[in-house]
């Protein structure tokens, strides 16, 4: 063994490893991490890169908090919030398992869930909001997108109420509910003209050389999506992770389509772009309800579901559901004529039961067509969130 006393030491850093929804998260209050990594930048990059694990050529996270998937390869930055009727800002940043990459461009819905919780139990969210026992409603900024979402988020003895009998398909035990409404989800900042619909169009001709052409509704809301057929690029729509993610050809094909897709969203100018632009846009493919069987052996009927629906993340199959892409899926159904609208049946609705690989989960969002635009108020969903751990990270002081 060689001694190197040179090296230098790891430094510790106050966090907490939380679930919510059906992702995991290292998150962390803004005042709590070195100065250099308080604003943004490659310190602050690198140090969140070197907590997860990444870059891991193996696609393992040994040496990190991360779990190698895109659902735990997470972090989460929180502050008290500066601005007007909120308490809270909120920095998502999704770490590439395998790049020396974060992607800032998007939020992650799930973890969205955690953020009231751990705010309240770290001080930034006022005492005097706070009831000894019921709902506390915290509102939260949400900086990578610009908008702001509300978290219901039960108070037992002054304390968050992390323990209860809600279950989510995708996450193996039942906790507290926790409710989320995304307040006007449609994307204003990130999309092509501000536009819920970028091309102005709820169903689009989308042609993919090499793939094809075939329909598809390019949203934002939630997160900048496109949806497609499952029919229409050889699926049924009942596929569970293994039936894709173990075929390279499928995940290169998925990712080119999402390419030209975030072209003809205005998301991005040249296709060299989407590789460093991989959180967003998501790619999901829709089909109408059928019976199949998740991945936890349940056995999900036909009459369960209003629409089956598959997404990508980080150019994965998802094991359940991101949950930006639901408030889109809710957004999407609830406006007639867009793609995720037909699979549903069609016509008017509030809200929408779909399948995923995990399981059901219902979203609500109310449309209305004002001034020649669909306009969305707000989306809603409920999830759940625990703390896992919390103490120090080290890192390897650079």
């Amino acid at each position: 063994m060689t001694f190197t006393p040179q090296m230098a030491p790891q430094i510790k850093i106050a966090a907490t490893y939380m679930r919510g929804g059906t992702s995991k998260g290292v998150f962390f209050r803004l005042q709590d991490l070195p100065p250099a990594a308080q604003i943004p930048g490659a310190a602050r990059d690198q140090l969140l890169l070197r907590v997860i694990g990444s870059p891991d050529p193996y696609g393992k996270h040994t040496d990190g908090m991360g779990g190698a998937t895109s659902s735990t390869s997470k972090t989460v930055i929180l502050s008290q919030s500066s601005r007007a009727d909120h308490d809270v800002d909120y920095l998502f940043g999704q770490v590439a398992i395998d790049k020396p990459f974060i992607d800032w461009s998007g939020n992650c819905g799930n973890l969205t869930a955690a953020v009231g919780s751990f705010a309240i139990s770290n001080g930034l969210v006022d005492a005097a909001r706070i009831p000894a026992n019921g709902i506390c409603t915290v509102r939260i900024w949400q900086a990578n997108i610009s908008k702001s979402i509300i978290a219901h988020v039960p108070i037992t003895n002054g304390a968050v109420q992390e323990t209860g009998d809600f279950e989510l398909d995708g996450v193996t035990f039942p906790a507290a509910e926790v409710q989320i409404e995304f307040l006007d989800p449609a994307a204003d900042e990130d999309g092509a003209g501000g536009s819920m619909f970028p091309t102005g169009q709820l169903v689009d001709e989308l042609e993919v050389p090499g793939v094809g052409c075939f329909k598809a509704t390019l949203i934002n809301a939630g997160i900048p999506t496109i949806f497609v057929n499952a029919a229409d690029i050889g699926y049924s729509g009942t596929e569970l992770q293994d039936a894709i993610n173990n075929d390279d050809k499928a995940l290169a094909r998925f990712e080119t389509i999402r390419a030209y897709g975030a072209l003809k969203m205005g998301l991005i100018t040249e296709l060299e772009q989407a590789k460093s632009r991989q959180h967003t846009p998501k790619i999901a493919f829709v089909a109408a309800p059928a019976a199949y069987v998740s991945s936890s052996g349940k056995h999900i009927a036909a009459t369960e579901t209003d629409l089956s629906v598959r997404a990508l993340s980080m150019g994965k199959l998802h094991h359940a559901m991101m949950g930006t892409a639901a408030v889109a899926i809710g957004t999407a159904a609830a406006i007639p004529g867009t793609l995720v609208n037909l699979a549903a049946g069609g016509g008017d609705r509030t809200a929408v039961r779909f399948g995923h690989p995990s399981g059901t989960l219902r979203v609500g969002a109310e449309a209305q067509f004002v001034d020649g635009q669909w306009q969305v108020k707000k989306a809603i969903m409920s999830r759940s969130a625990r703390v896992l751990m919390e103490g120090w990270v080290r890192v390897p002081m650079s």
